[in-house]
């Protein structure tokens, strides 16, 4: 019992005594001290003499143990045991030690051996403008629609600077641009974010990348600044309509050019890209199927190039509607007028009309006497249209043009006479002035008619006849014969004796047949009485008026032994035998 009282007492003085030795050391302890030190000073440099600071001579230290324990930043400084200075042992940076603390404090902890005295010495880094500000990236590329309307914000990476303080990013700067502003926004403690504004729409086919660069500069004096360059890519839009290189396209194209030749190619160019810049061609909506028959577009090149026929004569040109379109989601076209004019061959031969005719012309038609019209057209224009006409024979006739275009009289140019030629074959020819030249050709047929141009002509003049006495009255005893020239009724004749024609009327005893021209007589003649005599005899054709022709006709009576001899006395100068 006696014992653990004891030993309770024993306890109870240990405690005491710790609490004052608690109560010494925390007394000793209680100094602190106080530095500080701009980073970036040179090693060896002196933070402060921190024997002197406290009191302890250098008499003291010599016999003492004098150190810094328990600190990890204990290789940044030494403590010289003989003066009890304390010294940068190497480079402080504070950005290592501090990081981004606005305040960078360093405490140490300092032991004097025999008796034991702990002091504390507080070392405050001073921040130094040794840092730039520094962009997470040296380039930042933005990509915008060209259709991003004004008041569009992109935030930025913002700028790293260790510094702190008044030595951190105080402001952002933009290189002028017309179509960004800078806009900055306090984020939290000494924390800016700039952001990117767009005030003025972009169009990509004026400018299709911009160029900015963005400053960062801290408040150091001088001050320190980092850039970043941003790039900005300005997407397209499909806003652009694509445009011809041309204002108008023409073009010229031979007729009856073979079908894969090529008339023109257009081209449009779109400022957009990718598919948006894309071209295809094709006609217009309204471009007829006549027309697609003739021609087509290629859709990759533009080439128009021939399909069909190409006549000068059905079309002298042709207006063709075509239009590009873009790829585009929501395509967009524009459209063009393409005009070729036809160059015409000489394709055509002369067509001839007769369009008015005689198909006969009296004999005695004066010269220039119109015989047919005629209307000469050729399809091809310029020299391949210009055509002459001609008569291919030598014959009394002449081709005279008319006061009206391309219209021919055919006309005398010489007298005719049916009895000479009664027909003629006219070949016209009609020939164009083209290289090569075409010409055509009509034949017709023109009678001439006859006129009573031509008396009766008796096949001799005049007749003689020997007809002897006593002729039989049954049978004619003689005959006369004319003929005629012309034709028809103007070459019928009929014949007639003048009743006054012969001497003594004999001519009342001949009878004439009016048609043959047989003569007959109407008596016997008697030598002895009558030997000869002579009448006329009249040819008259039909005509109108008639032509006339008279023959003379001498007869003579052959004497036949019709009268027995008479013997005739002789008389006396008294009238007695």
């Amino acid at each position: 019992m006696e014992q653990s009282g004891r030993q309770a007492w024993m306890e109870r003085w240990r405690c005491v005594a710790c609490m004052v030795i608690l109560v010494m050391f925390w007394s000793k302890a209680s100094a602190q001290i106080r530095y500080s030190i701009s980073e970036e000073v040179r090693e060896g440099s002196v933070v402060g003499n921190i024997a002197k600071d406290l009191g302890i001579d250098k008499a003291t230290l010599k016999d003492r143990e004098y150190r810094i324990v328990g600190s990890s930043t204990e290789p940044l400084f030494r403590l010289n045991n003989d003066d009890g200075i304390l010294y940068v042992s190497r480079k402080v940076d504070r950005e290592e030690i501090c990081e981004r603390s606005n305040a960078c404090i360093i405490n140490l902890k300092t032991v004097l051996e025999n008796p034991l005295e702990i002091h504390y010495v507080v070392i405050e880094v001073l921040d130094v403008n040794d840092h730039s500000p520094v962009f997470p990236e040296k380039e930042k590329r933005l990509e915008i629609f060209e259709s991003t309307l004004p008041g569009a914000r992109f935030q930025l990476q913002p700028a790293r600077d260790p510094d702190g303080g008044q030595f951190t990013v105080q402001q952002y700067k933009l290189s002028h641009n017309d179509h960004f502003r800078l806009e900055v926004k306090e984020r939290g403690e000494d924390r800016k974010m700039p952001f990117l504004i767009l005030q003025k729409q972009l169009d990509r086919e004026a400018m299709r990348e911009h160029k900015l660069l963005l400053t960062a500069v801290d408040g150091g004096k001088p001050a320190k600044s980092g850039t970043i360059e941003i790039l900005i890519e300005v997407l397209d839009v499909n806003d652009n309509s694509p445009v011809f290189t041309k204002d108008m396209y023409s073009a010229v194209l031979n007729e009856n050019a073979a079908p894969g030749t090529l008339v023109i190619q257009v081209n449009a160019t779109d400022l957009d890209e990718g598919a948006n810049s894309e071209i295809i061609y094709s006609f217009g909506k309204e471009v007829d199927t006549h027309l697609q028959k003739l021609f087509n577009i290629d859709t990759t090149t533009g080439e128009i190039i021939v399909t069909g026929l190409i006549d000068f004569e059905e079309n002298e040109s042709y207006e063709i509607d075509i239009q590009a379109s873009d790829k585009g989601t929501i395509p967009i076209s524009t459209y063009k007028t393409v005009i070729v004019k036809v160059i015409d061959l000489n394709d055509n031969p002369p067509e001839i009309e007769v369009t008015s005719f005689s198909k006969s012309v009296p004999e005695d038609s004066r010269i220039g006497t119109t015989v047919a019209l005629i209307s000469v057209n050729d399809l091809d224009s310029g020299p391949n249209g210009k055509v002459s006409c001609l008569l291919r024979e030598d014959v009394p006739f002449a081709i005279s043009p008319s006061l009206q275009d391309n219209m021919y009289a055919i006309v005398t140019k010489s007298l005719l006479d049916r009895e000479e030629k009664y027909s003629y074959e006219l070949t016209i020819v009609a020939k164009d002035t083209g290289d090569p030249s075409l010409s055509s050709e009509k034949t017709i047929s023109v009678a001439v008619s006859d006129v009573n141009d031509n008396r009766p002509q008796f096949s001799l003049s005049p007749y003689t006849f020997y007809i002897s006495e006593n002729n039989d009255l049954v049978a004619p005893v003689f005959s006369v014969r004319a003929s005629d020239l012309d034709e028809s009724d103007n070459a019928h004749i009929s014949y007639h004796i003048p009743r006054d024609s012969s001497a003594d009327n004999l001519g009342l005893f001949l009878n004439i047949n009016s048609e043959t021209g047989d003569i007959s007589a109407l008596k016997s003649f008697d030598f002895e009485t009558l030997k000869t005599f002579q009448f006329q005899v009249v040819a008259t054709d039909s005509g109108t008026p008639s032509l006339s022709n008279n023959v003379t006709v001498n007869v003579f009576i052959l004497d036949q032994n019709d009268n027995t001899p008479v013997i005739l006395y002789p008389v006396s100068s008294n009238g007695s035998a």
